[in-house]
């Protein structure tokens, strides 16, 4: 069997060599037909496709293949002769097993993310052995949360332990970023800061010590240290994160839950996350603990953006002090005249307000441009950018 005829036969599928109920006899007789018809062209390239047989692994391969593609057609074929197709009893541990052996890397990981977001082997969640041999990622996250619902008892803590890992190392990358740039601001041939390397002024130090140089040992003795002084944020700022929780917006809360956990340690800034579909959930004190946060979202259900904007407003203590993000698709299901009342009266009361728009899975935008249009005209400046990024508004805002 050549490479290519191979690879179809793999990607046709069992379907190319018949089944056991005298298809491929039927089959034969109509390539033979066809062989008679066209000089027996079309008749050899059907029969290099049935004849050869796969070998042992490309038949495990597609062994493997047709047990989770094979779903597609369940409903179609419970009717039919060919009801062999169902595979309702899939093993999921040796599939996910056989999937890693028999496949590269990345084909393994996309026939898993497959078999979980279209083609419904629940199985594949709900079994600890699983999860336990998954390798934890972002992707695997997304799935998780989605499809919490059906987790048992037994899966749950490992599915905890994987949404764990990977929001761990999110949450401590975010760190490493926010604390660089919310520190406090050196200030310029000031010293007397705290007494840490990094904050040592070297050229001071090195100057203001070179009368202490001894030639013979070469060696420059430091007498005195010189440590830059920072400027201190007394009065804290006040920060909504208002956060739509329809279904399209995973990417969006997961990263604003994490980014929030890490600003709510933050003794300048003030941080609050609210979650909103038709309803308004307040997780201002429960940003410790971001996993928990996400195990809560409720994904789905419509969408009223200017009551979430009417409650953020009731929040704030100081509004020239107040920053407001809103992160959204921006497809109003209330009041679209409400939405942009209450923006423009935030925006005229010094509240520094920005939109986050929405993006798909392939990082292009989605969201309404007309109501997004209209926000900027109200005063809300609208933006897609990564956590990163946000923070470094923030900071920006409070400088």
């Amino acid at each position: 069997m050549t490479e290519r005829v191979r690879r179809w036969r793999l990607i046709l599928g069992p379907a190319a060599d018949g089944d056991a109920n005298g298809q491929d006899h039927a089959q034969s007789n109509a390539g033979g037909a066809a062989d008679a018809d066209a000089g027996g062209s079309a008749g050899g390239a059907a029969g290099a496709v049935r004849g050869p047989r796969l070998d042992a692994a490309d038949a495990e391969r597609d062994r493997l293949l047709d047990a989770l593609y094979g779903r597609e057609y369940a409903l179609r074929e419970r009717a039919s002769r060919r009801g062999g197709r169902n595979s309702a009893g899939l093993d999921a541990p040796r599939w996910l097993q056989g999937v890693r052996t028999l496949f590269p890397a990345r084909t393994a990981e996309y026939l898993q993310r497959e078999g979980l977001q279209r083609y419904g082997l629940g199985e594949l969640l709900s079994d600890p052995r699983v999860l336990a041999q998954a390798r934890p990622d972002m992707a695997l996250v997304h799935l998780l949360i989605a499809c919490r619902s059906l987790l048992p008892p037994a899966a749950m803590g490992e599915a905890r332990r994987l949404i764990r890992q990977v929001i761990a190392e999110l949450e401590q990358r975010l760190a490493r970023s926010v604390r660089t740039r919310f520190a406090a601001r050196r200030l310029r041939g000031v010293h007397g800061g705290a007494r840490r390397l990094s904050e040592l002024d070297w050229p001071t130090t090195l100057r203001r010590n070179l009368r202490h140089y001894d030639v013979e040992a070469d060696a420059l003795a430091l007498h005195r240290l010189y440590f830059h002084a920072r400027r201190r944020r007394h009065l804290p700022w006040e920060l909504v994160l208002l956060v739509d929780q329809s279904g399209s917006m995973l990417d969006s809360i997961i990263h604003a839950g994490v980014l929030a956990s890490v600003l709510c340690g933050l003794d300048t800034l003030k941080t609050r996350l609210v979650l909103f579909d038709t309803r308004i959930v307040d997780l201002g004190d429960q940003l410790q603990d971001p996993v928990e946060t996400l195990l809560g979202v409720q994904l789905g259900g419509g969408t009223d953006i200017a009551a979430a904007m009417a409650y953020a407003a009731a929040q704030l203590q100081q509004p020239s002090r107040s920053l407001v993000v809103l992160i959204s698709d921006f497809h109003e299901g209330g009041d679209p005249d409400a939405l942009l009342r209450h923006t423009r009266r935030l925006a005229g009361s010094g509240v520094k307000l920005l939109g986050l728009a929405a993006l798909d899975r392939e990082a292009q935008p989605d969201y309404d441009r007309h109501m997004a249009r209209a926000l900027v005209d109200a005063g809300m400046p609208v933006a897609a950018m990564t956590p990163e990024r946000l923070a470094d508004w923030i900071a920006g805002q409070m400088a």
